[in-house]
């Protein structure tokens, strides 16, 4: 492996648009976090994202994994054909996506409208976790603005649970490490970093900074050459588009 094979896969997942939009404009980011795994042969990348889709009605964590030797893909079952899961396979060689839903459904959310938190309190269960549904005032604790002053949002929740039980919300070792084989050894974890604004195609993985010397890191194992320049923008704040469309 070397570093450029890396950032071509990474790039050839942009333009499969399997490569994580920090301002996908049908999320609202709330928070995100990587991970590298690295053998003498192999590699691989995991990108968490925390966010709410309104499509989606509940707030999940999406584990984009990227790899030379992934594990436990798709099986052909879960495919209407064999051609179709051929087909997949042909198009996703090198990643995968799955989704976990750490928030449990529950009276915090408005019958009627799941974008919208209920105002009646009560309990948010996150793993197991029994959390009080948030007052007004812990938003602003939480540097998380409201935008109407009448009710809160779901993905402002999102936000702020993120900020005060980010590892509730964000993938567990095992999950992280669903499709990435036993022997590959965690080598990195990035809680903030210079991402890629990849809407723009001037704007790839392959002349990221970020990217260029993560990649260096996996071919070699030497930590030391991850030296950014740049500042971290994996804040929400950071990414307004998330979320509008």
């Amino acid at each position: 492996m070397n570093s450029k094979e890396i950032l071509n896969v990474l790039d050839r997942c942009c333009d499969n648009f399997t490569f994580p939009m920090l301002d996908n404009g049908y999320v609202y980011l709330a928070a995100s976090r990587l991970s590298l795994y690295r053998s003498a042969s192999d590699w691989a990348i995991v990108v968490e994202v925390f966010g709410f889709s309104p499509r989606s009605g509940i707030p999940h964590t999406q584990i984009a994994t990227f790899g030379s030797n992934l594990f436990n893909r798709q099986r052909e079952s879960e495919f209407v054909s064999h051609s179709a899961f051929r087909d997949y396979i042909e198009a996703n060689p090198n990643n995968e996506t799955r989704f976990v839903f750490p928030i449990e459904e529950g009276h915090w959310m408005q019958p009627d409208d799941w974008e919208v938190v209920n105002n009646h309190g009560g309990d948010i269960l996150i793993r197991g976790h029994r959390i009080p549904v948030p007052s007004r005032p812990d938003y602003a604790v939480a540097d998380v603005s409201l935008t109407d002053p009448n009710q809160i949002y779901t993905f402002e929740l999102c936000r702020l649970l993120a900020a005060n039980y980010r590892e509730l919300v964000m993938a567990t070792p095992d999950e992280r490490r669903y499709n990435i084989p036993l022997n590959l050894e965690h080598v990195m974890q990035l809680e903030e970093w210079n991402h890629p604004d990849v809407a723009d195609d001037s704007h790839r993985p392959g002349v990221s900074e970020t990217f260029q010397q993560l990649a260096e890191v996996l071919v070699s194992g030497d930590l030391k050459v991850y030296k950014p320049s740049l500042p971290p923008n994996t804040h929400w704040k950071n990414w307004p588009d998330g979320g509008t469309l």
